[in-house]
This record gives structure tokens, C-alpha cells and sequence, in this order.
């Protein structure tokens, strides 16, 4: 019963997640107007609204205009109800699944978004983070950073809840930093933008949930995850012959073969780093933000 109550509620969550990734972006209200097609401006009956189950009887399609419904709006609640009865099944019930489902929250929304329309907004990263710094106060990080620098610097140990946000802000700085500092690196040898400063304030965000050791952890998991993946979808637009018109025109003008050309082409592609990172928190959440590394409670 508790892990179908934690899936129902998630995917209800999932709901007003899918709200938030159509709307933020577009800089509308989250509130209303209520849901409606956004072709024929009709509102969506309660009962066509269900999450997950009202796209499939409307076979993913408008009741009144037809209009396809991305299949988008179903797969953002499912994961949300499997991702929350996931918390629940790795933290129980316990502060520290409060501060999980809220982040989790946190990095649908940028994920998708990132994903859809190349944005990491404001307005989710820079609240995620005050509430990082705050839910750690409660339920902290533990990596022992903060409390090996409070005994080295100062031979004095603050308190726990203390102890937990500047655990936070550290992680917030080390993660965001070194996200700019590779953002810098890289348009110094490449001469382009590699990345947004959204990406930087979205590992601000995480960094304050997750300290300076998961920080790091999700940033080479999203980083590795992004190369990957980026080298696969460059080598399959290559092979799959993308761009060759535009490269044959090119080349009758003389800028080089119509191979290079392509290559070229292909090359400039590029996945949003966001949305690998948000994959790569949601596993260092499941798989090492629940590993004890607090040096507190040993040293005291």
C-alpha cells in the first residue's frame, strides 16, 4: 500500500512537472490558466487529466481537435511515480526522502527542459538551490568536508545543522566551479562556447544537495555519459548521410571535399550537457548519497 501511495503521488507530481516544462520556458503562469489544447484552446476534462492513464484512453490525442499530445506528458509522470517509489524503497520514510523527492523534482524539470529547449531556467536552479542549503541544515550531505576544514582552520567543531549547510556550500562552489572552469578551458582551445552559464548554476543547485564528493561523482557521470553519447549521434549523422546536399554545394565552391564538409558539419552538433548531468545526479542519488562518510561522529 505504501509504495502504491508513493507512485500515485508521484505521478500526480508528475502532472505539475509537465506544467512546469511547457510553461517556465515560455514564461507563463504554473496556476493558470488550467490545462488546455493549445491548438483549439479547449480545457481538458478532470477525467481526460488523469495522469499517465488520460493519454492512453485519449490515444494520445485531443478529444475535441485531434491534435497529437506528446507522448512526453506520460513518460515525465511515469518516471516520477517509479522514481519516487524508488526513494522510498532506498530512504524509507524519512527526512532524508523529503529532501530526495524535492531534488528529484528539481532535476526532472531541468532535464526535460534542457532537453526540449536547450534552457536551465532561473527560476527552478537558483530556489533549488536556497532549498539545498536549507534541507541540508536537517539532512546533510556527510562527506566530512566541512568538518576536517572547521578542524584544520580553526581546531573547533560548529554544530550539526551548521556543519550541514557548509557542507552545502561547499559542494555548491566546488561543483559550479569546476563546471566553469572546464566551460572556460574550453573556449579558450576551441574558441566557442562549450556550455550555458545555466549548466554552472544547475551544479550550484546540485552541489548544494549533494556536497563536494557526489558533486564531483555527477559531474563525471554526466560528463562520460555526454561523450558517449555525443560521439555515437555525431558518427550516426555522420553515416547516416546528414548534410550531404549542403555539403555538396559547399564543396563545388571550393571549401574542401564533400567528406570533410560533413564531418564538419556533424561535429558542431551538440546534446545538452543538463540534461546528462540530471541523469547523472539521479544515479549518484540512488547509488552513493546514502553511503556514511560523516568523519563527525568517529573524531568526536
Amino acid at each position: 500500500m505504501i509504495i502504491a501511495y508513493f507512485f500515485l503521488f508521484g505521478i500526480v507530481i508528475g502532472s505539475f512537472l509537465n506544467v512546469c516544462i511547457t510553461r517556465i520556458p515560455e514564461e507563463q503562469s504554473i496556476v493558470s490558466p488550467a490545462s488546455r489544447c493549445p491548438r483549439c484552446k479547449t480545457p481538458i476534462k478532470p477525467y481526460d487529466n488523469v495522469p499517465v492513464f488520460g493519454w492512453l484512453w485519449l490515444r494520445g490525442k485531443c478529444r475535441t481537435c485531434g491534435l497529437p499530445i506528446s507522448p512526453m506528458y506520460p513518460l515525465v509522470e511515469l518516471a516520477t511515480g517509479l522514481l519516487f517509489v524508488g526513494c522510498y524503497l532506498e530512504f524509507g520514510i524519512t527526512q532524508a526522502t523529503v529532501k530526495w523527492l524535492f531534488f528529484i523534482c528539481l532535476i526532472i524539470i531541468l532535464t526535460v527542459t534542457d532537453l526540449r529547449v536547450r534552457l536551465l531556467p532561473d527560476v527552478i536552479t537558483w530556489p533549488g538551490f536556497a532549498a539545498g542549503l536549507l534541507f541540508s541544515a536537517f539532512v546533510p550531505p556527510n562527506d566530512g568536508a566541512a568538518f576536517l576544514l572547521s578542524l584544520r582552520l580553526f581546531r573547533w567543531v560548529p554544530p550539526e545543522r551548521v556543519l550541514g549547510m557548509m557542507e552545502a556550500l561547499l559542494g555548491a562552489a566546488f561543483g559550479s566551479l569546476m563546471l566553469w572552469g572546464a566551460a572556460a578551458l574550453y573556449k579558450l582551445v576551441r574558441g566557442r562556447e562549450g556550455m550555458g552559464m545555466g549548466d554552472v548554476k544547475m551544479m550550484a543547485m546540485a552541489g548544494a544537495f549533494l556536497g563536494i564528493r557526489n558533486a564531483f561523482l555527477m559531474i563525471l557521470l554526466g560528463t562520460l555519459l555526454g561523450s558517449f553519447l555525443g560521439i555515437a549521434v555525431i558518427v550516426t549523422m555522420y553515416v547516416g548521410g546528414a548534410g550531404r546536399r549542403l555539403a555538396e554545394r559547399a564543396s563545388r565552391r571550393g571549401l574542401g571535399t564533400v567528406n570533410q564538409i560533413r564531418w564538419f558539419l556533424a561535429s558542431q552538433y551538440q546534446l545538452p550537457l543538463g540534461t546528462f548531468l540530471g541523469i547523472a545526479a539521479l544515479v549518484v542519488v540512488f547509488l552513493f548519497s546514502s553511503f556514511p562518510t560523516d568523519l563527525a561522529p568517529r573524531l568526536r
